[in-house]
């Protein structure tokens, strides 16, 4: 599942560059940020959005399509600050053997 992760990861390190015309990662990088940001955002909107709908009509869909967006516009974003999907991951595996409780908590610290 990972080897998706890093694969996207090496297309969009490489798309970074890339002519913004031809290429929309490249356009992201072009525009900024707050770009990059409000892209996240909006994808996060429509996940939600998705979510309801799933629960009430069991078709799940456009949730799985939505969140698809979503992680791809947060690797974007990862990209642009320099960071990528192994260091989320990493963080997800720090906090494996945490319950949520403690590590809730680790953080108000």
């Amino acid at each position: 599942m990972s080897d998706v992760l890093a694969q996207l990861a090496q297309v969009l390190e490489a798309r970074k560059q890339a002519d913004p015309d031809s290429s929309y990662v490249a356009s992201l990088h072009a525009k900024g940020l707050n770009k990059i940001l409000e892209k996240v955002g909006e994808e996060c909107t429509e996940t939600l959005l998705a979510a309801k709908d799933a629960e009430t009509s069991g078709d799940n869909r456009d949730v799985i399509y939505e969140t698809a967006d979503l992680w791809f516009h947060s690797l974007v974003m990862l990209s642009r600050l320099g960071l990528g999907p192994e260091d989320v991951l990493n963080e997800l595996a720090r906090r494996f053997d945490l319950s949520g409780l403690e590590e809730k908590a680790n953080r108000d610290q």
